[in-house]
């Protein structure tokens, strides 16, 4: 039986013999695409060839491509490991031909690959080709059918419909027609009862698609037409799970030698077993589910870890902290885990991918940390979120209103701990409660709609002027040129309108690598537009302006903000030198994991275990302004062969997608490949100050600094103050000296004042020992105290203890603000069905504010202070 690792091999060796180049996947997460979050299939990479905005340098490649579907319109989350063959994290086998074959050859070799390499059998394969559409005017797809029939029987050859065999990235960009092979994976008895054709299609886990071939042929305007594309092109794709399962003769992508060492550690983990054939029994098929889940999600963390994405609570890092969770709670609710086990996976999925994917054993320590850390925070986030669902069940049986937990509880549950509404349905039926399903749906489909509307782009089709005209960056060596616009378009977001630009010549650099983008102007006949942003889309420089101007057809003069690009290439060099200077000071496992580089600030994420000394900093920083007062000259290196690159000791970064040639930036001892602005020499950096050092994640390190401008403003800053101090001091002659003395009075007034509070509490609590008095059966106590609020609750809870049976109210006023506490001894709680909760929380509609707490202790706060009267008189008449 051939292994997954020879499967793989095999099929890149094959397109390797057709001529076929065959390249490195890309980065899981995209980075300098506005369109994309993740690469979520093959194409991506490919995409600006498609389009021809870059040269077709191989006609032909091949590739296995990691591919992540957990977000935007491919979004297959909810259906993995529920289903047998969905997965975030996938690696699709491809072949591409720019321009040269098209549909002839690409059916012939996924024939001959499928039934003469992989020997699958014949009358397991179906076909389909697309049956045409009257919405786009296009026809049936005859060509692919003829190719077909040379290799398959007609009654195989299936037509499919715009939704199966109509293949778009998106609302807009290239698109064409497909044909989808399907394989029957069924046993003869089945196959003899249902002819397979019948099921291709229709979700059935054993007949299942393997291979797409795409043929790319129009691109999709943002109107809906299509138009052609320049060249006609082939995209293919082929499940490398789905495949496997096929040639190893498995009923299930997790019964393949992919997954299975990962399902056995996981059954080593929890002392459970995966059964897959044990379909029908609820207990073994959720055990079977939470596995799948766990063994699928640690691929799609740690690919994303592994090409920089961390885990956070925004953009593609909540994506991957949200997979990481949900892997956790089914963990945690099915497999009875209580502590942290995702990070035990690595190894395994290390000694299965790391052959084909070597970052994964070369950062296998780093994901370790990163995912052990992330499990740790989300089990406390657990166990607070279980002390809500028990404090939400315990008050609505207290209070005996509803049966029925709220919505709305439910959706926070959700939201704030990451409580699925089952885990909190499950818990509430303990109590003898059930939720509210349709208010928690309803609250989640409120969710979903604000999120929709706050990223909702709509974008027009671009406006052509110049069509022959190339894009070209210039701003390594100018900052002012003149310009003529080769295309624009109006986009819309949150109802405001913005135009982007492209242009034939700019010196504008686009935001890349960390460093954000230019802005500028472009003046023509007085009239000045300016440039807010510049990005990349697609390969292209794109300009954002808040107005058109008014002849877009009109020559203009495009000029950089030169100080604020200035004060940017500052910050940039310095993060290469601080680079250095880190590697050496702490040792070479220092990494690159993140950088943003603006005219303010610089911020350098790198791998590191522990925080860093004072004495490594002030090295580092001293390291750094050494080389800025060496006043070193930039050495660049353009259109560097990588090879030649790496040969100079230039690191390239995991996570980044590197071309044939590559630019080298040199500053003396430092070299590193980098695609941004720098200054000329060291010098223009002035001056280098770190600013702070501290934790973004396990293993992670990150520094924010300052240079230039900002260095010189940030010291002035310092010096002003130390003068202030000065002043308010009366100019001593030993500043230090001086605030050592205040502090050491300080301290000693403050002992004389404690000892005087302490005094003044103990009189207190034998005043309000005598106040207590006996209503209906309960110790009760309303009175405004004036202590503080840490105060007021030591004396609560030592009368309590000396009176029992108690209830006591004890109101105060603090620097403007109202402030109430309610203290219910526990007796009272059980007895009486009182809680010191709900009971603050009315009183604290007198004081306007709010609070909470236990049911034996709460408090509140508020701005109404004049409302504490009646504060204390709405306590004397609920105890009566």
């Amino acid at each position: 039986m051939m292994t997954s690792a020879d499967i793989r091999k095999t099929f890149l060796e094959f397109f390797r013999q057709k001529q076929h180049e065959i390249v490195a996947s890309a980065p899981l997460v995209i980075k300098n695409d506005p369109t994309l979050m993740f690469t979520n299939a093959g194409m991506n990479q490919f995409k600006d060839l498609f389009l021809g905005n870059s040269p077709i340098k191989f006609p032909r490649i091949a590739d296995t491509q990691k591919c992540l579907r957990v977000s935007g319109k491919h979004n297959d989350l909810e259906e993995v490991g529920v289903d047998t063959y969905h997965h975030t994290m996938f690696e699709m086998l491809g072949n591409w031909s720019f321009g040269d074959y098209f549909k002839k050859e690409a059916i012939q070799w996924s024939w001959e690959l499928l039934t003469e390499v992989y020997k699958l059998p014949k009358d397991r394969l179906y076909v389909t080709v697309f049956e045409g559409s009257k919405d786009d005017n296009l026809a049936f797809d005859q060509e692919a059918f003829d190719e077909w029939k040379k290799y398959i029987a007609e009654d195989r050859i299936l037509k499919g419909n715009k939704k199966d065999n109509f293949w778009e990235m998106g609302d807009t960009g290239p698109c064409g027609p497909c044909s989808e092979i399907h394989i029957d994976l069924r046993d003869e008895s089945d196959r003899k009862k249902l002819d397979g054709k019948t099921l291709v299609n229709e979700s059935h886990p054993q007949v299942i698609e393997i291979w797409n071939n795409v043929f790319m042929e129009f691109n999709r305007k943002a109107n809906g037409s299509l138009e052609k594309l320049p060249a006609q092109h082939v995209d293919t794709g082929m499940g490398f799970e789905r495949l496997c399962m096929a040639i190893q003769g498995k009923k299930s992508n997790y019964d393949t030698d992919v997954f299975s060492p990962l399902l056995e550690k996981l059954e080593q983990i929890s002392g459970l077993r995966y059964k897959a054939d044990n379909v029908g029994h609820k207990q073994q098929e959720d055990i079977n589910i939470a596995m799948r889940v766990c063994s699928d999600h640690i691929r799609a963390i740690s690919f994303s870890i592994c090409d920089g994405q961390l885990p956070s609570n925004t953009g593609a890092g909540y994506v991957i902290r949200r997979i990481l969770r949900r892997a956790i709670r089914y963990g945690y609710q099915t497999l009875n885990l209580r502590e942290p086990f995702m990070y035990r996976l690595v190894p395994v999925l290390c000694k299965i991918m790391g052959d084909a994917f070597p970052e994964l054993n070369a950062q296998k320590l780093l994901i370790e940390k990163v995912i052990k850390e992330e499990e740790v925070s989300f089990y406390r986030t657990l166990e607070n979120g279980l002390k809500r669902i028990d404090s939400v069940c315990v008050e609505l049986n207290q209070t005996k209103k509803t049966k029925v937990i709220d919505g709305k509880v439910v959706f926070e549950l959700y939201d704030t701990f990451g409580f699925p509404d089952d885990l909190t349905s499950l818990i509430a039926r303990g109590y003898g409660l059930e939720i509210d399903e349709k208010g928690f749906n309803e609250e989640l489909n409120k969710q979903k709609d604000r999120s929709r509307a706050a990223t909702q782009i709509e974008t027009e089709d671009w406006v052509v002027i110049h069509p022959s005209d190339k894009e070209e960056f210039v701003g390594y060596d100018i900052l002012s040129t003149h310009v003529h616009i080769n295309k624009y378009r109006r986009v819309k977001q949150k109802g405001k309108d913005q135009y982007q630009l492209v242009l034939n010549i700019t010196p504008f650099y686009a935001e890349s690598g960390g460093q954000v983008g230019d802005v500028g102007t472009l003046e023509s006949g007085g009239e000045i537009i300016e440039v807010v942003d510049t990005k990349k889309e697609n390969n292209l420089i794109v300009h954002y302006v808040n107005k058109l101007p008014s002849d877009p057809k009109a020559k203009f003069v495009a000029a950089v903000d030169k100080q604020t690009r200035q004060l940017t290439s500052s910050n940039h060099s310095a993060t290469h030198l601080l680079h250095e200077a880190l590697r050496d000071a702490l040792g070479t496992h220092v990494e690159q994991k993140g950088s943003l580089v603006n005219p303010d600030h610089l911020r350098f994420d790198f791998s590191h275990f522990s925080k860093m000394s004072d004495e490594e900093l002030e090295k580092v920083e001293r390291q750094v302004n050494l080389k800025v007062r060496e006043n070193i000259l930039l050495d660049e290196k353009r259109n560097t062969p990588i090879e030649d690159a790496k040969a100079m000791g230039a690191m390239a970064l995991f996570g980044e997608k590197y071309g044939e040639v590559v630019r080298v930036i040199k500053f003396g001892s430092s070299v590193e490949l980098c695609g941004g602005t720098h200054v000329k020499s060291t010098g223009e950096i002035g001056f280098f100050k770190i600013i702070s050092e501290g934790a973004v994640a396990a293993g992670i390190r990150r520094i924010e600094a300052i240079s230039s401008m900002r260095a010189e403003e940030y010291f002035e800053q310092k010096e002003h103050l130390l003068k202030e101090i000065n002043h308010v001091l009366k100019n001593p002659k030993d500043t230090l000296k001086a605030i050592n003395d205040l502090i050491e009075t300080n301290h000693a007034l403050q002992k004389k004042l404690d000892a005087f509070n302490k005094d003044k509490a103990g009189q207190i609590k034998k005043e309000l020992l005598g106040e207590i008095k006996n209503v209906n059966g309960i110790n009760f106590l309303a009175r405004k105290v004036d202590l503080d609020n840490a105060s007021i609750k030591d004396i609560a809870f030592q009368l309590k203890a000396e009176v029992g049976n108690v209830f006591m109210v004890l109101v105060n006023e603090s620097e403007g603000k109202a402030g109430i506490n309610v203290l219910v001894h526990e007796d009272l709680v059980k007895s009486k069905n009182m809680n010191a909760g709900n009971i603050v929380k009315e009183l604290a509609k007198e004081i306007n504010g709010g609070g909470g707490g236990q049911p034996f202790f709460a408090t509140a706060g508020g701005t109404k202070v004049e409302g504490l009267d009646e504060v204390l008189k709405k306590a004397s008449e609920y105890i009566k």
